[in-house]
């Protein structure tokens, strides 16, 4: 098991697990220069969703939201998958109804 902190990751990398479900992980494949700067980019969009949300600006969150999902196709948390066997995109899924599921339950209370 991939651990990120306290994040669980699964065994291939491929997701991280909050609150029994699945969400893609970033493709590991980038570069730290790369990925730094996506990730910078992501927090600049979820401050700019904050603040269009307390100005109740329709058209600001809306962009804000946009750069959102941007920078998270960029980091390969959204569109096409990372991996290249195959495999489809098991995101949102709930944990237990996906083939993760023996392992995730074999952990018990490890889980973070």
């Amino acid at each position: 098991m991939a651990d990120r902190g306290s994040v669980l990751q699964t065994p291939d990398g491929r997701y991280i697990v909050v609150r029994g479900r699945l969400w893609r992980a970033s493709d590991p494949g980038l570069d730290p220069d790369t990925r730094a700067r996506h990730v910078a980019a992501l927090m600049d969009a979820r401050r700019a969703v904050k603040a269009a949300k307390a100005s109740e600006d329709a058209t600001a969150l809306a962009k804000a939201r946009r750069a959102v999902d941007a920078a998270k196709v960029l980091l390969g948390e959204r569109g096409p998958v990372w991996w290249t066997d195959g495999a489809p995109d098991l995101g949102r899924h709930m944990v237990q109804n996906t083939p993760y599921a023996a392992w995730f339950k074999g952990l018990g209370d490890k889980t973070p």
